[in-house]
């Protein structure tokens, strides 16, 4: 399997996939060790993780590089992932014993009432490559914390990236048995499905997650998918800075080259702050500097996968051809790479592919509305449920709009950002399950109730 550097075209490394026999004989290195670490103390597997934790800052240089030679984001946000991996593992190692520890639910003179959280056993872990540091710790640290072993397939477009996390594992001290990657297309990913895991966890598109739920039901093991959003953000008539709050949502929009399954993906301004909004948005984003992204004072690189941008370029083109206007970009930049103009569309409408379906990119249309009620019917017309953002100078306005849009995370003031002490999850088409907070921590264990009555 060859991997492409996004930003040249060319090959930078030839990777051998993982086939039948070699998945087969990883998971079965997997089944063997997991008792073994499932025995070990909740503070020793503490501390391996911790280790990994330091392993991944003292490297954090070199790592970046790797990863922004293959998905192609600029190298500062590349660090930026890996410091915040770094910090949510902070704070599930903080957080572990608390949540992963027996709890005595109740006690009278002759009963004891406990729950233990035992762990599943051997998951899977299909993940993403927008952000593999992030959505992998979401996964892969809370299952080994509670005692799993894991079987890690990064995505094939992250997949230097996905032996490094491996190779600093078993730095870390973690026995090498209990940590397994798995390399290869999605045909790899297919043939995990077939296998006996206990548990299945994947981040990725609406349309992969729902093949892979229909796949594994029959088995009646955990199975979480973090799928993708059509996110909506609202700006209200009340806001008092235009020219702040268009650059947060700019940034909101396009951070990643708008490759986050959290970015904001349509705009709703009310009309009376419209204009000047548009005009402060496109100014903004015209500021930020494309180009290589190892050269410093890059914000947009070449999007990760060549195939999306012929996606853009028909969302674009639908459009247009209904009525929409091109403010800034539009198109393929010129030369080598994957580059996408960033794109600002207006007179948008409802009906159109920009504005329903996941763009992925550095692509957004911005809609004129009249007041709060029209903005939130249009923030409820999707089938996607992952964020909704609203600025406002008034916080009960903006909870009673975010209270009525069916979306598992709601932003105030605020937009495209993940805290590893809230839970992370979707709805609708935006996937189901959480991962991160106590919710995320407990997602790789069964409960086992014990009613223990005293002699």
């Amino acid at each position: 399997m060859d991997v492409i550097n996004p930003a040249t075209e060319e090959r930078i490394a030839t990777l051998t996939e993982d086939n039948a026999q070699t998945l087969q004989e990883k998971w079965q290195r997997l089944k063997m060790a997991q008792p073994a670490w499932q025995a070990r103390a909740l503070a020793d597997r503490i501390t391996v993780v911790k280790r990994f934790s330091e392993l991944l800052e003292a490297h954090s240089d070199t790592l970046a590089q790797i990863l922004t030679s293959e998905v192609g984001k600029p190298l500062t946000q590349s660090a930026n992932e890996i410091r915040g991996a770094i910090a949510r593992i902070s704070w599930l190692t903080a957080n572990a014993a608390k949540y992963l520890g027996d709890e005595l639910m109740n006690e009278t003179a002759d009963m004891e009432e406990r729950i233990v959280y035992e762990p599943l056993g051997v998951i899977a872990n299909i993940s993403a490559w927008n952000y593999p540091y992030l959505v992998g710790v979401n996964v892969f640290v809370p299952a080994l914390l509670a005692g799993n072993a894991v079987l890690y397939k990064p995505s094939e477009y992250a997949s230097l990236t996905g032996l490094e996390i491996e190779r600093l594992w078993k730095e870390a001290g973690l026995n090498a048995d209990l940590f397994q990657t798995a390399i290869g297309p999605g045909s790899v990913g297919a043939a995990i499905l077939d296998m006996p895991f206990d548990g299945y966890y994947f981040t990725g598109s609406y349309k992969t997650g729902h093949f892979i739920y229909n796949k594994v039901a029959a088995k009646m093991v955990p199975c979480q998918c973090e799928l993708g959003g059509k996110d909506p953000l609202y700006v209200a008539d009340d806001v008092t800075d235009v020219a702040a709050v268009a650059a947060a949502t700019a940034d909101g929009a396009f951070y990643n080259n708008g490759q986050s399954c959290c970015s904001v993906e349509r705009i709703y301004v009310h009309e009376n702050k419209y204009d000047a909004y548009v005009d402060a948005f496109v100014k903004e984003l015209r500021s930020w500097k494309t180009g290589a992204p190892t050269e410093e004072g890059v914000y947009f690189g070449p999007l990760t996968r060549k195939d999306q941008i012929q996606l853009l370029e028909d969302q674009i083109s639908d459009a247009v051809q209904k009525g929409a206007q091109v403010r800034t970009g539009g198109k393929k930049a010129d030369g080598r790479g994957y580059y996408f103009q960033p794109t600002v569309l207006t007179h948008v409408t409802g009906d159109m592919r920009v504005m329903r379906e996941e763009s992925f990119g550095p692509v957004i249309g911005i809609m004129k509305v009249k007041d709060d009620a029209a903005a939130i019917a249009q923030m409820k017309d999707t089938e996607y449920g992952l964020t909704a953002a609203v600025y406002s100078s008034n916080p009960e306005r903006a909870t009673a709009i975010l209270q009525q849009v069916d979306a598992g995370t709601g932003y105030w003031n605020c937009c495209d950002r993940v805290s590893a002490a809230l839970p992370w999850s979707g709805r609708k088409h935006s996937g189901f399950g959480a991962t991160l907070s106590h919710s995320g921590l407990r997602a790789f264990t069964r409960p086992k109730a014990y009613h223990l009555k005293k002699p």
